[in-house]
């Protein structure tokens, strides 16, 4: 198969011909429709993540179609229209047994932790743990932005910051994450509050349904500007792109008893915020995090699309060849565009 991969960190990643992937017994071998370009993948391409073993191809949310299958798996055949959560379980350990299968302590990511899905093929382990049908009318590109960024917001939105209809909630950082939470939590009545850099950034956020933007550089300090919109402090605030400034500025603007929801990814010299815990005592904040969202919970998600509240599709931008993702994979960096870019043709 075709696919597009890296030897060395921090070096231009090439398309090779490689062996196809064959199923595990109890998982199966996708054909990749469209599959998303994260900043995940560009942290995994810089050398963040240690579970990478060299050489390696990335790529961790996709949809497609059902190739083959493995011997013991029950729930799934070829030609069937799947996604995959990009936190994959186990199905048996503690954390699994209680829901939580989104921070199984045994998990796998494909991408990551093996060979993911800037390819012809992936394959994905446990299959009838981790895959999820896709409905008939929905087009790969957009089930494929569930996977991580969408699928990921739905949960910090609805199941830890619990927004509800009428409370403020800031939205820091406006890519594919942010999106994707603006659109959610404005689905659920909330007014949303969108901060970025980039005004192309914002007005796309305001047309999703954010009720104001602030550009974090035209003002003197973001959490303050936050405070005085929603006169009080946000109920709600969720740093979606994962920076110390952000981070701390999430907290900071929350009113007392407030949540805040940390999605965006904190590595390197940015893991170690200096959390102003002096604000989470004194007004009784609580701070979560945020990791995937488990495979059976992508049913309310998928009423959500069917019944029109929410258009994941909307968050969609460029569509890209995987040649054409070589290079875009070295620039994520840079936060350029709106929207989620898709590769779609192999």
């Amino acid at each position: 198969m075709k696919a597009l991969l890296f030897d060395s960190f921090r070096t231009p990643p090439k398309i090779e011909t490689v062996p196809d992937p064959t199923p595990s017994p109890g998982g199966l071998v996708l054909a990749v429709r469209a599959t998303g370009l994260c900043r995940s993948d560009w942290h995994g391409w810089m050398g963040h993540d240690p579970d990478i073993v060299l050489p390696h191809v990335p790529g961790h949310e996709f949809a497609g179609v059902v190739e083959a299958v493995g011997r013991n798996v029950k729930n799934w055949k070829p030609g069937d229209r799947v996604t995959v959560p990009f936190v994959c379980a186990c199905g048996a350990c503690p954390q699994c047994q209680s829901g939580n299968q989104q921070v199984c302590d045994a998990q796998f990511q494909p991408g990551f932790t093996h060979w993911g899905s800037f390819a012809e093929y992936v394959s994905v382990d446990r299959a009838d743990v981790n895959v999820v049908a896709l409905p008939d009318d929905m087009h790969f590109a957009t089930a494929a932005s569930l996977g991580c960024r969408f699928a990921t917001s739905f949960r910090a939105v609805v199941m830890q910051g619990r927004v509800s209809g009428g409370q403020w909630v800031a939205v820091y950082g406006c890519g594919g994450v942010g999106l994707s939470a603006i659109m959610i939590a404005n689905a659920l009545g909330a007014r949303v509050i969108a901060i970025d850099i980039a005004e192309d950034k914002l007005a796309f956020a305001k047309s999703i349904g954010a009720v104001a933007g602030i550009n974090a550089l035209a003002v003197p300090d973001v959490s303050e500007a936050v405070r005085e919109i929603t006169q009080g402090g946000a109920h709600v605030s969720i740093d979606a792109l994962g920076s110390i400034l952000t981070c701390v500025h999430s907290i900071k603007c929350l009113r007392k008893r407030g949540r805040h929801v940390q999605v965006g990814l904190m590595v390197g010299d940015q893991a170690l915020p200096p959390v102003p815990m002096n604000l989470v005592v004194a007004n009784e904040l609580e701070i979560f995090g945020s990791h995937g969202m488990q495979a059976y919970q992508y049913g309310s998600l998928l009423d959500m699309i069917r019944t029109g509240h929410i258009a994941p599709e909307k968050l969609l931008g460029r569509s890209i060849s995987l040649e054409e993702a070589a290079l875009e994979l070295t620039r994520m960096d840079t936060f350029a565009g709106t929207g989620i870019t898709m590769i779609e043709r192999f």
